[in-house]
């Protein structure tokens, strides 16, 4: 082989490297994020601390279902198409989406992480007429 090309392959190779770490780099980063958020929710999180009123055809309720599953947290699940107290509970809420949630006497739109996590962290508040 010619040094030349010898050089170019090497060059190449050290290029599909920087290239594989740049593709891969982002995705590792959430995992490690998604498992330090994960842990913290385990620690953090009771039983009674989080309410989620989903829809049966949301896929962001399916992943924080998932999310929450795999991390061992107690929480509530109830239906809008399923049950009448928990479209009520939904209205009353004023949520224009599903997941919503109440963690702690908190209402969160939206499933996100760092959200749900940052709520456990806070001390419960005392129950209000929306809370309950």
């Amino acid at each position: 082989m010619q040094p030349d090309t010898r050089r170019k392959l090497v060059e190449y190779g050290v290029l599909a490297a920087l290239v594989g770490a740049a593709l891969a780099g982002p995705a590792w980063w959430r995992s490690r994020e998604d498992d330090r958020l994960g842990a913290e929710l385990a620690r953090l999180a009771r039983p009674g601390d989080i309410e989620m009123v989903s829809s049966v055809t949301c896929i962001y309720c399916d992943r924080a279902r998932a999310w929450l599953t795999a991390h061992g947290a107690p929480f509530s699940e109830c239906y809008i198409e399923r049950d009448r107290a928990c479209m009520a509970r939904y209205e009353q809420l004023g949520a224009a989406g599903t997941p919503t949630f109440m963690i702690k006497g908190r209402l969160l739109r939206g499933y996100s992480a760092p959200a749900i996590v940052e709520a456990l962290r806070r001390p419960a508040l005392a129950a209000s007429p929306a809370a309950r």
